[in-house]
Order: C-alpha cells, then sequence, then structure tokens
C-alpha cells in the first residue's frame, strides 16, 4: 500500500465482536487518513488505542446536523477522511448516508473498504436460503407498524434479514408468529464472540427458548421465504420443555411452550411431567 492517501472520504468497516476481524488495507487506513469521523468517540478510541493507532476523531452519528457534515466535507476536500460506525460496515443501518451522496455530488473521491457485517455473518450462518435475501433494517417499534412491515414483506421470495436488540426480541418472535406462523426463523446473536449462538426453529419454539433463557447482546433475525416453513417435531417440544423447565414448575413450563406454540397444555404438561 502506499504511504500517502488521495484527499477524500474512506468508508472503514470495523469488527462487530472479535478485533482480529480488521483487516490490514483497514488498519494501515485509518492510520494515514488525517481524520476519523466516528458514532462514539468512545468506541472508536479504545479501538485505535488496540491497534496502536493515535488519530484525530471527530463525531459524526444520528444527531450530526448539516453544519456537522458540511465541516467534515471542506475537510475531505483537501484531506483523506474515514468513516466508521461503532461496529460493522458503516452506513448500513448507521450513520453516513447523506455524507456519501453529498461527497459524490460534490465529486469527492468515495472509496469503500470491504469488512465484517452482522446481517452478512447472520445469514451465512443461519443455514436458511442464502441466494436471495433482503436487508430491511430494524423492525419497527410499534406493534401495528412491526405487523405491517412483515406482512408487505412476507411474501418476498427471499429470506429476510433483521437487526433487532435483546429487550425487543420477545415482541419480534409473537409477530412473526402472527403474521408468518410456521415459517422458520433464525436468531444469530454474539457474533464473533466467546458466546456466538444461532439457533433456528418457528417462531413460538424460539420464543420458549428465549423466555426461559433471556438473551444478551445484539441480534440478527432472519424469516425463511415463503414455501419454507417449518413445522415443530417431536424433537423441539422436548426440547422447548426441557429449556422451559430449567427455572420453572411443569404446570408453568407447560403453559409457556402452549402458548408460544399453540399446542394442548394438558399434553404438554403429561410430557413436562416425565421430562422432569
Amino acid at each position: 500500500m502506499d504511504n500517502t492517501l488521495s484527499p477524500g472520504l474512506y468508508i472503514v468497516a470495523t469488527p462487530i465482536g472479535n478485533l482480529g476481524d480488521i483487516t490490514l488495507r483497514s488498519v494501515e487506513t485509518l492510520r494515514m487518513v488525517s481524520a476519523v469521523a466516528c458514532e462514539d468517540t468512545r468506541v472508536t478510541g479504545k479501538l485505535l488505542h488496540h491497534l496502536g493507532i493515535k488519530q484525530r476523531l471527530i463525531r459524526y452519528d444520528d444527531h450530526a446536523g448539516e453544519g456537522d457534515r458540511e465541516r467534515l466535507l471542506a475537510l475531505m476536500m483537501d484531506e483523506p477522511v474515514a468513516l466508521v460506525s461503532d461496529a460493522g460496515t458503516p452506513l448500513i443501518s448507521d450513520p453516513g448516508y447523506r455524507l456519501v451522496r453529498t461527497a459524490r455530488e460534490r465529486g469527492i473521491a468515495v472509496t469503500s473498504l470491504p469488512g465484517p457485517n452482522a446481517a452478512v455473518v447472520g445469514m451465512t450462518l443461519s443455514g436458511l436460503p442464502n441466494d436471495r435475501f433482503l436487508f430491511a433494517g430494524f423492525l419497527p417499534n410499534k406493534a401495528k407498524a412491526r405487523e405491517d412491515t412483515l406482512t408487505a414483506l412476507g411474501q418476498v421470495p427471499a429470506t429476510l434479514v433483521f437487526y433487532e436488540t435483546a429487550p425487543r426480541l420477545d415482541a419480534a418472535l409473537a409477530a412473526i408468529e402472527a403474521v408468518l406462523p410456521g415459517r422458520e426463523v433464525a436468531v444469530a446473536r454474539e457474533l464473533t464472540k466467546k458466546f456466538e449462538e444461532c439457533r433456528t426453529g418457528t417462531p413460538g419454539a424460539l420464543a420458549a427458548h428465549y423466555a426461559a433463557h433471556p438473551p444478551k447482546g445484539e441480534i440478527v433475525l432472519l424469516i425463511a421465504p415463503p414455501g419454507e416453513e417449518a413445522a415443530p417435531s417431536d424433537f423441539d417440544v422436548d426440547a422447548l420443555l426441557r429449556a422451559a423447565l430449567a427455572d420453572a414448575k411443569p404446570s408453568q413450563a407447560a403453559a409457556a411452550v402452549a402458548k408460544a406454540t399453540g399446542l394442548d397444555r394438558k399434553t404438554l404438561y403429561a410430557r413436562a411431567m416425565e421430562l422432569k
């Protein structure tokens, strides 16, 4: 790599968990730019300290205004400036769209360095069809809007990929069960970290599991295309009951699994007693 960079904007992907995932090209670029625009200077500062890089940091997040953007654009007319997010590839459900668009309109060179992306990692882990997929960001917060989004996208012939947070996972799975019942779903979380997990099943089965084992961390939520419904098996039911029994009495476990799957509560209670 040259030891100088031309003026312009350099979009640099950063690790989503494992710091070893940053590319050599990204490290060299972060060393050579004149400044790094980032969401949170504390987060990016820790990464740069780990890499042994001292760099000028400029905050550029969702609250950045036109004046902030203009100052960055003016800087990158004469000097190389990097744009990073807190984790992963910038602009993917992160700030930066207007900055990149305006830079291109003004003839400022824009270079994007490929690297970590949670949506793609989740897609590759899930085992769901990957010849065609649609990334749709975060599901809406409000229940009606969430269900409307799933209804609108539910017949797209592709695996649907969303970002989600642990506190909202239960509501998201409930909405999928209501709008797209029986559709196979994958929950990928803690990606590239020590406790990485990718669990698949019906929305109800996954809801029951995470009711008994509350998740932590950022989540990639994936929904199989139409025609990829996954029917619960006896093994699925036993696994759900065992998970629920870890923290609940048989009657409570049966009630939780019945609510999540729609199966008969008495039958589930009898099976829970056998498993207990």
